[in-house]
């Protein structure tokens, strides 16, 4: 989705259409969706590489309970299921916003 906002940018400011309400609906879209975006990110630096020494955010969407796969966190039988996968984030941010999480 990055990407091709991007390049729905670019091309709204290469047809000198940056005042028109599409761009305004597209800056509203990339204000939202990047609400939440926010943290801490630890690097290293070592022999001209840069290595990730660790991220924190309060709005992560990730949940180590929700991924560890043991039996009371995970049934075994969904990984037939590649949907039940496939929406944990969306699951892990509405308990969040339930405050369950």
């Amino acid at each position: 989705m990055k990407s091709k906002l991007a390049v729905d940018f670019a091309d709204l400011i290469y047809n000198g259409k940056w005042f028109s309400p599409l761009r305004e609906a597209l800056s509203a879209f990339a204000d939202k969706t990047q609400e939440y975006v926010t943290g801490e990110v630890k690097l290293k630096l070592y022999k001209g590489n840069i290595i990730n020494a660790g991220i924190t955010s309060p709005h992560s969407l990730y949940s180590e309970k929700l991924v560890t796969f043991q039996e009371s966190d995970y049934n075994q039988n969904d990984a037939t299921g590649f949907i039940n996968l496939w929406g944990l984030p969306d699951t892990v941010q509405a308990l969040r916003e339930q405050n369950k999480l």
